[in-house]
Formats: C-alpha cells, structure tokens, sequence
C-alpha cells in the first residue's frame, strides 16, 4: 500500500497564551494542505519499523504507530518506509504529515483524532487533508470543503531546519502572544473569511511565529523579498519556519508559480511550486 503524506502551509497562524495545564500555545490557525507529499510504502513485516532514510532523530511516524499499538489496534505488524519529499524542520508539517497517514490506517478502528492531538498541533489537520480552521492548540478543527479561490504557491526551502520548540521560546522571550479576547475576535474574522470560497483575505495573513523564526534565523527575509520581487500578492513564512513560501491568485495562478519556481531556483536550490490539496483520501 501506497500512502500520500501532504504538505500543509498555514494562511495564518495566530498565537494566543500558554495553557496552564500543559503549556501549550492557543492558536488560531488555517491549514491549507498542498500537493506536495512525502511517499509512505506500507507492507506487512514481522515486526513493526519505520524507516525514512536520511532523517535522523525523533521520528512522528514511529510514534504515530506505537500510540495505535497501545490504544489497541491490532492489524499484522508493519513495515513503513517513508520518502521524504516535504523539507524537513521546515514549518511544512512534514513529520506531522507522516504521522497523520498512519493514523489514517486505523481510523475505522481506534479514534485517531485523541492520538493526533497528543503528536502535535499540525496532525488532526492532515489525517484528512484539506482546508481547514484550526483553533485550541491547533487539535479543534472545522472544516473548508469549499476551499478557496483558484491559487498557487511556491515554495523556498531554507537549506537548513529550525526547532519548533525553540521558535516557540522565542516567541515567548519576544511576548508574541495575544490576550484571549483578542484571539477570538481574529477567529470570528477567519472564519468569515474562509466563508465565501472566495481569496483569504491579505490583512488576515499573519503568522504570529514569523517574528521569532526571523530573529533566530535573520536570513529568512532574503526568501520572502524575493517572493514578493518574483509577483507574489503575498510571502510568508511557514508554520515556525524556516521554508517560505509564496502565493499567486487568479486564473493562471499556476502556470505564474511555476514560472516564477523556475527563475527562483537559480538562487534558491530546491524552490518549487505547488497547489492546494482539496482531497480527503490518503490513499494513491
């Protein structure tokens, strides 16, 4: 079996405050998952591994399995095999969209939603990937089926990964967070914004995390300057960086992307364009 692991961009990501609970940051945030995938083979095995070749460290796959495993999911064992092709520490979502494609495997059997909301803020999103309107922690979602009007991205990967963890501590040492009132007021306005179908509207394209992925990494502007200079209507970083991405609306969205995907790859290796993802099957 062949499972599609998409990417996901955040049209805005609003930073609230700390839980007391468990210290986590309240969110308001819209997913927009891409064509862009990493390839995940699935066969039986006598043991349960994961492999994704060329990634080291805490893998979201593997623990995305053993979660099911202990919620009592009892399928043969399995051995996955992931081809990367998101970025990797990118704010893309990457191994929260491997994550998410397994859990899909066991969604008729376990409530996959309860394991994905203790993976990480981006893996409710993409077990069915689409449009959605992400608020808690990024766990509580509503979905945009109708999506958006007719777009395009491309896509900068930095060449190098940032911690999500540390963007958060940055984002705390610089008191990014918004009060409570504030943060629901922007989500009324969100979700009037994704009503219509129509563009997202620009004032709402803010990513509360940019300032922290930019003083940490300063260099990311040089990406979203060129976006801009290559005709985005808008450049923004992803998720908690360091990949940027642009995006181009209208009717020939796509053949501007890949145009401008093209130009920028002489300065930035890797740039690539991509579109939104409406779908809401894993499988290939």
């Amino acid at each position: 079996m062949i499972l599609q692991a998409r990417a996901k961009v955040n049209l805005c990501l609003y930073l609230g405050e700390q839980r007391a609970s468990d210290g986590r940051h309240q969110l308001v945030t819209v997913f927009q998952a891409l064509s862009l995938a990493d390839r995940l083979s699935v066969v039986e095995s006598d043991v349960d591994q994961v492999i994704c070749p060329g990634v080291d460290g805490r893998n979201l796959a593997a623990d995305a399995l053993a979660l099911l495993r202990s919620a009592g999911w009892d399928s043969p064992p399995l051995a996955i095999t992931i081809d990367k092709a998101i970025p990797v520490a990118a704010g893309m979502g990457g191994g929260s969209a491997d994550a998410a494609a397994v859990l899909s495997l066991a969604r008729d059997q376990v409530d996959v939603f309860d394991i994905a909301a203790e993976l990480g803020a981006d893996v409710s999103a993409l077990i069915e990937p689409g449009l959605w309107l992400g608020t808690g922690v990024g766990e509580e979602l509503a979905s945009f089926p109708a999506g958006l009007a007719e777009h395009a991205y491309v896509i900068l990967p930095a060449g190098f990964g940032l911690s999500t963890a540390d963007v958060y501590r940055e984002a705390d040492r610089l008191e990014l967070g918004r009060p409570a009132a504030e943060l629901a007021e922007l989500e009324q306005l969100v979700r009037r914004g994704l009503a219509d179908g129509g563009r997202f509207p620009p004032l709402l394209a803010v990513n509360d995390l940019a300032p922290a992925a930019l003083s940490l990494a300063p260099e990311i502007q040089v990406g979203l300057e060129a976006l801009y200079d290559a005709g985005a209507e808008q450049a923004m970083v992803s998720g908690s960086g360091p990949t940027v991405f642009g995006v181009w609306w209208g009717g020939d969205a796509r053949a501007a992307a890949n145009g401008a995907a093209e130009t920028l790859s002489k300065r930035f290796p890797g740039a690539l364009s991509a579109l939104p993802f409406p779908g809401s099957s894993q499988l290939s």
